[in-house]
This record gives C-alpha cells, sequence and structure tokens, in this order.
C-alpha cells in the first residue's frame, strides 16, 4: 500500500477537487475511515487523528456515517441488483422511494423525476418549467426569475439563476442565458421589499417561465435566512401573473431548517420542487424534482408529450435503498415516536448556546442560528487555511467560505461534540482575519 505521503502526491498530481486549482495548492486531509460523526484520518494533523465533522459531508450525512441501518439495506439491495437502466424498467426501491417522497412533500406535489445530483434535479426542474409553457403554446416564457444571493448548482442553467455578479459563476456572465433577478431578499418582512418583488415580476411576467428560490435559507449564496412570508408573497405573485414557482430544497429539504421542508415554515407549496443532498443520508448520490399534476399534464399536452430527459443511472437502486433506510431512520426508525424534530431542536439549541460568545470576538459581523445550521459571519473574507487548521486543533472539520464560519452537523451529534464544534468555531474566528 502507499505511504500517506505516496498517496498525498498522487491526489496533488492527478485528482481535481472542488473549487481548487490543478495541479492542488493545498494538500487535503487523507481520511480512511468515517464512523459515527467522526472522520479518522490516515495520519495525525495538527495532532489529531478524528476529527468531529461538523459539516455533514456537504450537508448530507444527516444520520452520520456507517449506520447500521442503511449499511444493512445496502448489503440486502445489492444482493439483488446493484443497477438496472430505468428505460422500460422498474423496481421496488425506486417505486418505494418515490411514493415515500410524493407522501411526505407539500400537496399537491405527486409526480417525481430521480436523478443523480442537485444540479441535475434543477436543470429538470427548469426544462419542466420550459418545456411546459411551450407544450401550452407560449414558448415565449423562457426566462426565470430569482433574487439575488442565492446558489442552485455548477451546471449549466442552474449556474444562470445564481448569484451573477457576487456568486461563483460570475465568470460566465455573457455567456450564460440571461434571466431576471430581484433584489436580495431582506432577513425580517419588508411590506417595502414584497411590493419590489411584485414590480419585478409584473413587468417580466410575459416572458418568466418559473421563479425559482432556496426557501428560507440562502445556502451556498451566503448562508442568509429571509422571512418566511417572502415564500407566501411569492406564491401569490405567481398565481397572480400565471407564473410557476419552483422551490429549490436541495440544501433545506429533510429536516435542517427544523421543518421537514423549508416551505412548511410559509405554510406553502410550490410547483416544483427540487431536493438531494441528505435524500441517500450521505452514502451515493441522488436527487429528486417533484411537480404537480398540472405542470405534468401541460407537458403531457404538447407537440412532444414527454419529458426528454433520461440520466443514465436514474433511479439507481442501491441510491434509492439508501434513501429509503434514511428516511425510514428520519422518519420513525432512529427516533422511535417519528418525532425527529426533537433532536433538530437539540442541536439547534447547542448551536445557538455554544455559537453566542462569538459576538465578542473581534471581526464578528453577525451569528445566525436556524435548526441545525449554525453561522458565523466576519466583517471580512475568511484566512481559509488559517481557519481550518485551527478547527482541526480543536479536533474539528470545518470547511469555511467567503466571509463565513458556519456549521451543519449531523442531528445525532451528541451533546459533548457540539460542544466541541462550537468551541472549534469559535476558535476560527479568533484566527479567521
Amino acid at each position: 500500500m502507499p505511504t500517506t505521503r505516496e498517496l498525498l502526491e498522487l491526489d496533488r498530481r492527478h485528482v481535481w477537487h472542488p473549487y481548487a486549482p490543478m495541479p492542488g495548492t493545498t494538500a487535503p486531509l487523507l481520511v480512511e475511515s468515517a464512523s459515527g460523526v467522526r472522520l479518522r484520518l490516515a495520519s495525525p494533523v495538527e495532532g489529531a487523528r478524528e476529527l468531529v465533522d461538523g459539516m455533514s459531508s456537504w450537508w448530507t450525512a444527516i444520520h452520520g456515517y456507517a449506520h447500521p441501518v442503511i449499511d444493512e439495506a445496502l448489503r440486502e439491495q445489492l444482493g439483488r441488483m446493484g443497477h438496472v437502466m430505468f428505460g422500460g424498467l422498474t423496481h421496488e426501491p425506486a417505486i418505494r422511494l418515490a411514493t415515500t417522497l410524493v407522501e411526505i412533500t407539500p400537496e399537491p406535489l405527486r409526480h417525481v423525476f430521480l436523478s443523480d445530483s442537485g444540479s441535475v434535479s434543477v436543470e429538470v426542474a427548469i426544462k419542466m418549467c420550459l418545456q411546459y409553457w411551450r407544450s401550452l403554446g407560449r414558448p415565449g416564457k423562457r426566462r426565470l426569475l430569482t433574487w439575488r444571493g442565492g446558489y442552485h448548482g455548477d451546471t449549466w442553467h442552474p449556474m444562470s439563476v445564481c448569484d451573477p455578479d457576487g456568486g461563483m459563476h460570475d465568470l460566465w456572465g455573457g455567456v450564460l442565458p440571461p434571466q431576471v433577478f430581484a433584489d436580495a431578499p431582506p432577513a425580517a418582512f419588508d411590506p417595502a421589499y414584497a411590493e419590489h418583488l411584485s414590480d419585478v415580476l409584473s413587468r417580466h411576467a410575459d416572458e418568466v417561465a418559473a421563479v425559482i428560490v432556496e426557501p428560507v435559507v440562502q445556502n451556498a449564496g451566503g448562508m442568509r435566512f429571509h422571512s418566511p412570508e417572502y415564500l407566501r408573497v411569492l406564491r401569490e405573485l405567481t398565481r397572480e401573473h400565471d407564473v410557476l414557482l419552483v422551490f429549490d430544497e436541495i440544501a433545506t429539504g429533510f429536516g435542517r431548517t427544523g421543518e421537514l421542508f423549508a416551505a412548511e415554515h410559509a405554510g406553502v407549496s410550490p410547483d416544483v420542487m427540487c431536493l438531494g443532498k441528505a435524500l441517500t443520508g450521505g452514502y451515493l448520490s441522488m436527487a429528486a424534482t417533484l411537480c404537480t399534476e398540472r405542470v405534468a399534464a401541460g407537458i403531457s399536452e404538447g407537440e412532444v408529450p414527454l419529458l426528454a430527459h433520461g440520466p443514465t443511472f436514474m433511479g439507481n437502486p442501491l441510491a434509492a435503498a439508501a434513501a429509503n433506510a434514511s428516511l425510514s431512520l428520519l422518519l420513525g426508525d432512529q427516533w422511535p415516536e417519528g418525532d425527529w424534530k426533537k433532536g433538530v431542536e437539540r442541536v439547534e439549541r447547542a448551536l445557538r448556546e455554544g455559537l453566542a460568545p462569538a459576538m465578542d470576538i473581534p471581526g464578528v459581523r453577525d451569528v445566525r442560528v436556524l435548526g441545525a445550521i449554525g453561522v458565523v459571519q466576519m466583517d471580512q473574507p475568511v484566512d481559509l487555511p488559517a481557519a481550518t487548521r485551527e478547527a482541526v486543533r480543536h479536533g474539528v472539520w470545518l470547511r469555511p467560505f467567503r466571509d463565513l464560519i458556519y456549521t451543519m452537523p449531523p442531528y445525532v451529534t451528541s451533546d459533548e461534540d457540539l460542544a466541541r464544534i462550537t468551541a472549534a468555531a469559535l476558535a476560527a474566528a479568533r484566527v479567521a482575519c
């Protein structure tokens, strides 16, 4: 077996990591295994061999790692089949998953298109909306409206509805399809901002196919929270102006904000909803796009009465089995009374208490917590290597970005480990700038 040093050198030469140059300039940490909420490193780093994962592996591993229920579900499914094409064939894990998603998402979402990543689920949602209007004889409705500060993925059309100036995709300005942008939503409800949304949509209604937003939390665009009331405003406006409404719940879905889906904070339902990340409990890549009967029927009435999209690994049985097991844990097995909310509320209390002292640290601009999301915002960009090293010294894995030190821990993280995470975040904030 290659040594740790040899593996990292091979990694530097050949492996292109996300949001990183090639070859790499900063060595990643080499993970040997993962269990519970801990990552075990191949060799000690900053004196730590195990790290408490404060990121749930980019917000996916809500039950932690190597969970026996999901492990067993995958072993059992592997004994039947690892994969089978979804064109012309189907199977029980995918059928059960789609049925469960319809049952737990807000009415009237009834139809489920499975794909293999969150970005692709947004691509599918956009394609649904554009094809819906084309099928109804209104091809001029082909633009999308969103608000600034959002993030919807790294593939082509999703990039076009990410923030065009401060986002990660401003490199592609002038090349991406031009969309319609409202101002970023304020944290608290402001009637003047609601009027702004109304004005922007009314001026562009004839050319806008859909409004797409992240409900309640703008995640990778800046970890900003906004009033659920704006979702109610958007629902009323889109109905008034005959525009579809899409909620991107890839990061917020499955309990992260304290409700099973962030839309439930507002008591509204979109025409299309995108899900991903925590869908499989962090085991395998899978996503879903749900839509109403109205959207599906509209597409079916067109000249091309089908959605011309079909990922090769669509409905993968292993991923579906992991998703079914993860949902069973979330909705009952892990919390026998089905009260997963208590787990998230416990995390929320610990994050509020543990991160509150950050406001006394020089350079901290804001501290905010919602559900199992904790954010420390600095007044300038974070020194990523320094902040990361400091968290590792405290035995915690955090991944700051821009001006943010934040955590989205697994829901099963113990109180002791939550205290460790918040202490590491405070320490990182002290050296961040």
